[in-house]
Order: C-alpha cells, then sequence, then structure tokens
C-alpha cells in the first residue's frame, strides 16, 4: 500500500515496497491517480526500496511522461545507490532529478 501525501505543491508517493512487476499494477494505478489530482511536482520517495525492476522503471517513466504533457516534474528521492547507478545507466536522471539516499 502507497502513502500519498500533498504538502503545498507537492505531491509525495511512498510505495513502501520494492517496485516491481508484481505490485506494479497497483502503484500504476495511484501514480495516475496522483498525478491527475494534483497540480504541482509528484515526488517519489523511494525511501525502504530495495530494488526497481524494469516493470517499475516503466511505471515510473510513465507517470513522468504524463507529467511533462502538462509541463510538472517528477523527482525522485531516497534511492538506494544501485538503484541510483541504473536510473543514472538509463539516464533517466538527465529527464528528471533522481536524488540519491546519503
Amino acid at each position: 500500500m502507497n502513502e500519498i501525501v500533498t504538502i503545498e505543491d507537492q505531491t509525495i508517493v511512498k510505495p513502501g515496497e520494492d517496485v516491481v512487476a508484481s505490485m506494479a499494477d497497483a502503484f500504476k494505478g495511484e501514480l495516475l491517480s496522483a498525478v491527475n489530482s494534483s497540480q504541482g511536482t509528484l515526488v517519489i520517495d523511494l525511501d525502504g526500496v530495495s530494488m526497481v525492476d524494469s516493470v517499475g522503471i516503466g511505471v515510473i517513466i510513465a507517470a513522468y511522461n504524463s507529467l511533462s504533457q502538462s509541463n510538472r516534474q517528477l523527482k525522485v528521492i531516497n534511492v538506494a545507490q544501485d538503484i541510483y547507478g541504473l536510473f543514472s545507466t538509463m539516464r533517466l536522471n538527465r529527464r528528471f532529478t533522481v536524488e540519491a539516499v546519503e
């Protein structure tokens, strides 16, 4: 179950579990609902997430594409180092903000 919090002009979505194929449909539905019901930046907080597979990345890219159509931004924060490496290798950090855990 995802936690969704709106603070000022940011909607923060915290999956709280690995973003993988088995949970992708539910996560995609909640992300698109958050995109459609909010106005500002969408923040995906990957705190506690240790794995993101190709399906999970596809869900995040779909959210980015929906946001970019209305000139809105996506930020992915608290990204584990190995997941950050994956985002960097795919050059996704050039499309949207990706912040690694310190």
